[in-house]
């Protein structure tokens, strides 16, 4: 069998001296840019020129492995790459081992430094002040709807959305007891929720309760006798639990969408949306007026939420999302049509369309 491998251990060999060669050399550029960058007050990161290296390397893709197998191998080739050019501190909701943690990991990989914040609100905050360079927060979920806490932030912050992530949601039971020894179930608001119908079939009259975050369900889970928490995986992985059911959500499409904000605006990429917020009169037909003027242009708005403007009560503010990039000459003169069919009216961010991710199963081989 050594005989038969040795041919190809051999390519492989060769082949893994030309990448680390070629790995060397774009880390030299990726070096050199950041000199440039950091000159001219730049940031470091770029969604719009991220997005083309991502469609650039995948259209040259000729297989056997898949796009999402290249997509992740360049994740951290650029994430080391950013790195070298300077330090990039991502603050997200935490602690470590929460869907937005994931998020944060899948989105910016694993060269960049990472601090947790204890609420959405503190990681705008951590941003605004400087403390971070992006915060990444959740903003919507396919079954439970917009993230109040994130929306309100939005309200509250000067800050830029520059660019979005989709998070496919698998949540799991973690316990130190049999099913039928549990007496609480503790998760996150919105993690219980998506597990109604397996609680109901498993767990009938056992109560639930709400805390921070899923990390912090699995961190109270972990030393209290007869509770369990609805976590990540992740999760799991950092406390010693000794039951563990997996794939527990209802719906095998949850998915949960991120926003990463900063103070810098995204570039257009060629394929991106825009986040407005804006307050309408009181008045008889003035949001349909405003909402009449994308379709007029033909532009097509992907999400419309509604959210107390919290200045008078039962007023209230939209978020909406629209295609294209507000710098786009047929989107920004829309915009300017809407802005004077408005009040509060603020571009909250344009930023490269995410791709909704599809798991791939794990590997099977070494792949020596």
């Amino acid at each position: 069998m050594a005989d038969e491998l040795d041919p190809y251990r051999k390519i492989i060999d060769d082949c893994d001296k030309q990448i680390i060669d070629l790995l060397a050399n774009r880390a030299k550029a990726a070096q050199e840019i950041g000199r440039v960058k950091q000159a001219s007050g730049s940031p470091i990161y770029a969604p719009d020129r991220e997005k083309k290296v991502y469609d650039k390397v995948e259209g040259l893709n000729k297989g056997p492995l898949t796009n999402s197998n290249i997509h992740a191998i360049y994740r951290e080739i650029m994430s080391a790459c950013i790195a070298l050019e300077a330090t990039t501190r991502i603050c997200y909701f935490g602690p470590a081992g929460t869907f937005t943690h994931q998020a944060a990991l899948k989105h910016f990989g694993a060269a960049m430094e990472y601090r947790p914040a204890s609420t959405i609100r503190d990681v705008f905050l951590d941003v605004s002040r400087g403390h971070a360079d992006y915060g990444v927060v959740p903003v919507e979920n396919s079954i439970e709807g917009a993230v109040s806490a994130t929306c309100d932030s939005l309200m509250e912050f000067d800050l830029k959305v520059c660019a979005e992530i989709f998070l496919p949601i698998h949540q799991t039971l973690l316990c130190n007891c049999p099913l039928n020894e549990i007496t609480l179930v503790v998760s996150h608001p919105v993690a219980i929720p998506q597990c109604r119908n397996w609680l109901a079939a498993h767990l009938p009259g056992v109560p639930t309760q709400e805390v921070a975050s899923t990390s912090k369900a699995a961190e109270f889970a972990s030393y209290k006798k007869g509770v369990a928490a609805i976590a990540s995986e992740a999760a799991a992985a950092l406390y010693d639990f000794q039951f563990i059911e997996r794939h527990i959500e209802d719906t095998t499409t949850n998915t949960t969408r991120f926003f990463i904000i900063s103070k810098s605006a995204a570039r257009s990429s060629g394929d991106d949306l825009t986040t407005l917020l804006f307050s309408v009169r009181n008045e008889a037909g003035s949001l349909y007026n405003a909402l009449k003027v994308f379709s007029e242009n033909n532009h097509n708005l992907t999400r419309i939420e509604s959210r107390p403007a919290k200045k008078v009560s039962w007023e209230y503010s939209f978020f909406v999302d629209v295609e294209g990039h507000a710098n786009d000459p047929l989107l920004s003169e829309t915009l300017e049509k809407v802005k004077r069919l408005t009040d509060d009216f603020r571009i909250l961010g344009s930023y490269p369309r995410a791709k909704h991710v599809v798991d791939t199963p794990p590997p099977l081989s070494s792949g020596e």
